[in-house]
């Protein structure tokens, strides 16, 4: 898989998976929406100003995001590794802000509770068919 494909596959799954590292140095994993926008190496997510990943990224930006699909008879997977960073500038908030997304913030794209998480990524780790590829990015 290239850098292409790897996109590719990461902009069509629904769920990614998110792991931080919490304040005693274990990851902690959660699920996640479909990413909001991919521009290069950085992915966009929106979340809660005030979640336990955005103080523990505020602590401690490395980062690993997971996709996988899983097919009737084939899975597969993509681990990348990278650093995340938290964007509260009404610009990248304004970028990638939905329709719909003031079920979750009743002040709309200005609510201070709103936040962008922008994961850069480093490398990645592809797995299908008991197969390991590594992608430098």
């Amino acid at each position: 898989m290239d850098r292409i494909q790897l996109f590719k596959f990461i902009s069509e799954q629904k769920t990614a998976f998110i792991a931080s590292v919490n304040e005693h140095g274990y990851p902690v994993i959660r699920a996640m929406l479909a990413p909001r926008k991919i521009d290069g190496n950085d992915i966009y997510f929106s979340t809660n100003t005030s979640s336990n990943k955005v103080k523990q990224f505020a602590n401690n930006d490395k980062a690993c995001v997971y996709f996988y699909k899983r097919g009737r008879f084939k899975y597969q997977g993509v681990s990348v590794i990278g650093e995340m960073q938290i964007c509260t500038d009404q610009a990248t908030k304004d970028m990638i802000w939905k329709f719909g997304d003031s079920l979750f913030y009743k002040q709309g794209v200005t609510d201070p509770d709103y936040c962008v998480l922008k994961f850069t990524c480093k490398s990645a780790e592809y797995y299908c068919d008991f197969k390991v590829e590594k992608i430098e990015l």
